[in-house]
């Protein structure tokens, strides 16, 4: 075995998340040209797969989790790629919801640790970590292969790096603000960027948005030949909702029942039964198996009970129209409650848009966190007094685990929620766990 940059230990074992650590986390400029690099250099294992492209600000994890599950009751090999990680980072790359195991990483890595050497000698630009994953996420699948792979874009879609796919389906979910130092300010703009997954002579769907946003991508679909197939939300109809299931109906699909919680996941399972109908000719997808799938999905991090007495959800929701389905989701199934919001926010994401959305002058009780990092997140005493300028009454800034804590032991009749990054899943687990 080849050493890697010095991380082998003396058993010769790759120290894999070191490894990782060594390449840049975030993105360095428009181009899929080591992506390229890297599909030509290992003879285009991209061509042997068939995919399901998912784009969209919001929602496209949850897509990504009922198409997966899908396919896997129907009895298909499906690869699944994904960010963030909740826990491990083998999270990201899974075949029928089996993770990547550390020992397989180490395999690929060895492999394309070569490359990634000689592309950064050769360039300006180094590989940067999502290259890397995308391209292990590739080569895994291919290696097991998948019948099909239902990939999650990163960031956008146009030049992000999972992009370098010939999808039989592009799916572009809501689009929202997010990302917009790298995206654009304007939804229309936002929209161009995440309509570039949309290839020629293939298909497309999207739930209408409004007239300005719609065009950009029906422009781009007529420009590539591609089949747009555009949902109206008012083709979803007879719904209705209990604290186990929400029902509906989607055309010729009755009384459908999906476990995730939340209204927007009404759309998510929309936009996977027209993707089942555009499907159904290349592959044996029966309609009980797609009831079956829908009823039993789980989506770690999206509105999640990780706790019972007292009732403790956890949601990732960081950005505006994220936040707007979290509250959304707290008024349908916890209205009458008393509330403790934990409020953790990156330094990326608009805190001030976030408070204003959550914050209220009520009774409610907000504690804010450094989450797991004084350097990423937000100072929990900066959005406290953001809070307070709100007319939060009942605001207070603490460590994660102090907050955990105090919630679990002091707020035993109210309902606890946990919101705003994804980063900190691992770290609320094990604070939970402790008390």
């Amino acid at each position: 075995m080849i050493k890697l940059m010095g991380y082998q230990n003396r058993r010769n074992k790759m120290d894999v998340e070191k490894y990782l650590q060594g390449f840049f986390p975030g993105t360095k400029g428009p181009t899929l040209d080591a992506m390229k690099y890297f599909m030509e250099k290992l003879g285009h294992p991209e061509e042997k797969l068939k995919f399901i492209h998912i784009a969209g600000t919001n929602g496209k994890g949850s897509c990504t989790e009922m198409l997966t599950n899908i396919f896997l009751k129907s009895r298909y090999k499906v690869g699944k790629f994904i960010s963030p990680h909740l826990i491990k980072y083998n999270e990201r790359i899974s075949v029928n919801n089996i993770n990547i195991t550390d020992k397989e990483m180490e395999e690929i890595i060895t492999k394309l640790d070569p490359l990634v050497k000689e592309y950064n000698e050769a360039n300006k630009r180094n590989v940067t970590l999502f290259e890397l994953e995308t391209t292990m996420a590739i080569v895994y699948f291919e290696s097991q292969k998948c019948d099909v792979v239902v990939m999650e874009v990163g960031m956008g879609g146009l030049y992000d790096c999972t992009n370098i796919i010939y999808p039989e389906i592009s799916i572009i979910n809501s689009i929202g603000y997010d990302h917009m130092n790298v995206l654009g300010n304007s939804l229309e703009e936002i929209a161009f960027q995440k309509a570039g997954i949309i290839k020629k002579n293939s298909a497309t769907i999207y739930i209408s948005q409004s007239e300005s946003v719609d065009k950009v991508i029906i422009d781009k679909c007529a420009k590539e030949n591609n089949e747009l197939h555009l949902i109206n939300k008012k083709e979803i109809q007879n719904y209705s909702y209990n604290k186990d299931f929400q029902i509906f109906d989607y055309k010729q699909y009755k009384n459908i029942k999906i476990k995730l919680k939340g209204e927007s996941q009404i759309y998510n399972a929309s936009i996977c039964l027209e993707a089942v109908d555009i499907l159904k000719n290349r592959y044996n997808l029966p309609e009980e198996n797609v009831r079956e799938a829908l009823e039993t999905v789980i989506h770690k991090g999206r509105f999640e009970t990780l706790h019972e007495n007292p009732t403790v959800i956890y949601d990732g929701g960081h950005n505006e129209l994220a936040i707007k389905n979290f509250i959304n989701s707290v008024n349908m199934y916890y209205k009458d409650t008393k509330k403790v919001f934990i409020i953790s926010l990156l330094k990326s994401k608009d805190y001030k848009t976030v408070l204003k959305l959550l914050v209220k002058n009520d009774e409610n009780i907000y504690i804010f966190t450094n989450g797991n990092s004084k350097e990423r997140y937000w100072d929990n005493k900066v959005i406290s007094k953001e809070a307070i300028r709100l007319d939060g009454k009942n605001v207070s800034a603490i460590d994660l685990n102090e907050a955990i804590k105090k919630s679990l032991h002091e707020y035993k009749d109210y309902t606890i929620f946990i919101v705003g990054s994804f980063y900190i899943y691992g770290d609320v687990i094990k604070y939970i766990n402790e008390e």
